[in-house]
């Protein structure tokens, strides 16, 4: 059996487009009935395709001006217990398991360059961490995770 069929899939890019959306709309969008909308979204939240809802929130509208790319260098039989630190932390936006020379990129959000400073000086007392490169985004070009389903 097939994890999505078209039903499901038109039914996520309602709640990409409208996370708000109720189920009524996306039932009449769609041509669906209510209950059919409901038991989709409930089975795909269940299964874990659907994490969450959300909003989608202009950081530099409420102060967080810089965005910061770290690339990391973890002792290999650690990165997963290092992943952990790093994205329970409050600025950390998202964190990639990665190949290459470096081991995790971090993407982070913070007020200013003292923040940053405090945070990657933290960051390199974890057991474990051997080196960080920092880059700062300079313009944010597109920044929504949304999968094309």
């Amino acid at each position: 059996m097939e994890l999505l069929d078209n039903i499901d899939i038109n039914i996520l890019r309602e709640l990409q487009s409208n996370c708000r959306a109720s189920y009524r709309d996306i039932a009449n969008k769609l041509g669906l009935s209510i209950g059919t909308v409901h038991n989709r979204i409930k089975r795909m939240k269940e299964i874990g395709i659907i994490k969450g809802f959300s909003v989608i929130v202009d950081a530099e509208k409420i102060g967080y001006e810089l965005t910061a790319v770290i690339l990391m260098q973890v002792d290999g039989g650690h990165i997963i217990e290092v992943e952990k630190i790093i994205a329970s932390t409050k600025p950390v936006i998202a964190v990639y398991d990665i190949t290459g020379d470096f081991d995790i990129i971090v993407i982070a959000k913070f007020r200013n360059r003292e923040e940053l400073n405090t945070f990657i000086k933290d960051v390199l007392k974890i057991p474990h961490v051997r080196r960080t490169v920092t880059s700062i985004a300079l313009n944010i070009v597109k920044e929504r995770i949304i999968v094309n389903v």
